[in-house]
């Protein structure tokens, strides 16, 4: 079995914080949130015809993204890690570790239609965690290797007693069955979806899910504890105040909705500047015109290889350019923030800050380059991953 690049940067970042090591993610379980528009628009979408990627395409991005080897983590639902973890082994020669998501509270229940984001949140699982770990409902000891041994656990808290209550108690449970089985977890902590008169003011949002994860890991012993977290990013003092809460908790962030390819780039540029060690993107990676580049840009970034998002969206254009597929938006559109969604079924969250002009430091190479010669530097590379 390959080591897994995950396990080897947790190792690091434990031991040291200030490491440069930073987890990526390619959040593919949104068939357990949208249903038939979960693997995003066919090539030939149209829209009036609503036309969607079939689940075997979606699975097949996956297969691609996995084989690529470039994100540390391929978060599933359990039906597609049964197929490529389980049946297909596709994880056993690779640096990539599977997870499948443990639970789907109800405000990610997004069917057409339906309003269940509309009301506060609650626990709710589809997933077992034996179904996960070996694809039936009860597993033998030695069956427990076969499939994921990390899933995917989420949160919803909308300062409303009863319903938090409820979540915290199903969380526990959760944990205790988890620590049995040998199951990891990562905690996502959603922001309120349906807190009508008790939500945080905006300026105090942060603070609120920082001290909600506080004091629900307060009490919990390192057994049960989470391996890292994935929260909606609230700017650079929410994150840098977690980040130092605890040098163990390993804050990660959520990508959210799509937006711009600057979006992407400039808030993982942003959040790893102040303590950030994990991005989960599934929207983001989902939506882009080619994944396999996109994910490429977001380790250049992730690893410090450029150190500028603008650049990133230059150098990502060149690359589609290359590879001859055509950009949704101008170069300067794609440059722009915009205000998006951070969880499935939440409210915008605030644009990043407008584009920068200033050219990328690229490690290894002279900082007086120009943008055109620090694209083609990472178009080198480029090629070398597609050989």
């Amino acid at each position: 079995m390959t080591t897994k690049s995950l396990d080897e940067k947790l190792a690091r970042i434990h031991a040291d914080p200030a490491c440069k090591d930073f987890i990526l993610a390619d959040a593919k379980d949104a068939d357990m949130a949208f249903g038939m528009a979960a693997p995003g628009s066919s090539p030939e979408y149209h829209a009036q015809e609503a036309r969607f990627r079939s689940l075997a395409d979606y699975r097949d991005l996956m297969r691609q993204n996995i084989r690529q080897g470039l994100v540390d983590i391929m978060l599933m639902s359990s039906s597609s890690s049964e197929q490529l973890t389980i049946i297909e082994r596709l994880f056993d020669n690779s640096p990539v570790t599977p997870a499948a998501r443990a639970n789907d509270t109800t405000d990610i229940h997004l069917a057409t239609a339906s309003h269940y984001r509309d009301e506060p949140s609650q626990p709710f699982r589809t997933s077992t965690i034996d179904h996960i770990m070996c694809g039936k409902v009860d597993c033998l000891p030695q069956q427990r290797s076969l499939g994921a041994d990390l899933g995917l656990y989420s949160v919803t808290f909308n300062n409303n007693l009863d319903r938090d209550l409820d979540s915290i108690n199903a969380y526990r449970d959760f944990r205790i069955e988890a620590e049995r089985k040998e199951f990891r977890h990562f905690l996502e902590v959603f922001d309120p979806n349906a807190c009508g008169d008790h939500c945080p003011p905006p300026q105090e949002l942060g603070r609120f899910i920082n001290d909600q994860i506080a004091r629900t890991l307060g009490g919990v012993a390192g057994k049960g504890r989470p391996i890292f977290l994935k929260i909606a990013y609230h700017g650079p003092q929410s994150m840098e105040q977690l980040a130092y809460y605890d040098r163990h908790l390993v804050p990660g962030i959520l990508g959210g909705s799509a937006g711009t390819t600057y979006d992407a780039f400039y808030q993982l540029w942003e959040a790893k500047k102040y303590g950030a060690k994990a991005a989960l993107y599934g929207r983001m990676i989902n939506s882009s015109e080619d994944q396999l580049t996109f994910i490429q840009h977001l380790r250049w970034l992730a690893d410090g290889e450029i150190d500028d998002p603008g650049d990133a969206v230059r150098s990502y254009h060149a690359s589609l350019e290359k590879i001859r597929v055509r950009p949704y938006r101008s170069l300067s559109d794609d440059l722009l923030a915009t205000h998006r969604v951070a969880s499935y079924g939440g409210v915008p969250v605030a644009a990043a800050n407008s584009a920068r002009s200033s050219l990328p430091h690229v490690s290894g190479q002279s900082q007086q380059m120009s943008t055109a010669d620090k694209v083609a530097w990472n178009l080198k590379k480029w090629d070398r991953v597609l050989s």
